[in-house]
């Protein structure tokens, strides 16, 4: 979810679980604990909501603690315009 938030910071989270292959509700519950660890804030755009994902805030597990959101995004979205990491 992170990198779908990453890649377009407009995304509906009906087009998240269908590019992924899982339900709607799976993806609002992922979404919700990003928001809840701090890698995401969400705002309302009139009736969308809009996500900004920060790249610089240290991943969690303690092996990747030195890393950042942003490493990973790069490593993953290489190539692609990430909006997030701009």
């Amino acid at each position: 979810m992170l990198f779908c938030l990453a890649e377009d910071p407009e995304v509906r989270l009906r087009d998240m679980a269908e590019r992924v292959g899982i339900t709607e509700r799976a993806v609002q519950r992922i979404v919700t604990d990003l928001e809840g660890e701090g890698f995401v804030t969400r705002s309302r755009v009139g009736r969308r909501n809009l996500y900004e994902v920060h790249p610089d805030k240290p991943l969690r597990h303690p092996i990747e603690a030195h890393r950042d959101v942003k490493s990973l995004l790069a490593l993953i979205l290489r190539g692609r315009a990430s909006k997030a990491t701009r």
